[in-house]
């Protein structure tokens, strides 16, 4: 099974991959755009290219598991994108992936690191 680890953001979205057959979660790339409609498309591409099984997507929730403002933008956005690919989502707490991609080496962008940690914690919880 092919799965997108998605880092949303309003400026920079961070893409990670993985075949469930192989365990190897890889960075696929940064998404940036001026605004959400641009960084939807470039999103969508590379949905269209990669033709995952599913996409999760990293949620914001706070330390007592209570939703934000942030968390309604993340699900509305995952939302669209279900529209207009028709693929199954799936969402994933990302408490404290910012920090830990923090410690990441720099090979990466810190958006591409989140992603890599959410799909990771996803597989692992799984």
């Amino acid at each position: 099974m092919n799965l997108l680890g998605i880092d949303f953001g309003t400026k920079r979205t961070g893409v990670a991959w993985v075949d469930t057959d192989i365990g190897v979660v890889l960075p696929l790339g940064l998404v940036e755009g001026k605004n959400l409609a641009e960084i939807s498309k470039k999103l969508i591409k590379i949905i269209l290219e990669e033709k995952p099984d599913k996409i999760i997507f990293g949620l914001p929730v706070s330390l007592d598991n209570q939703e934000s403002a942030n968390t309604n933008r993340v699900r509305e956005f995952a939302k669209k994108i279900k529209e207009q690919t028709k693929i199954e989502i799936d969402f994933m707490d990302e408490r404290f992936s910012s920090q830990m991609a923090d410690r990441e080496p720099g090979l990466i962008s810190r958006d591409e690191a989140s992603a890599v940690i959410i799909l990771s914690d996803y597989l692992n919880k799984k």
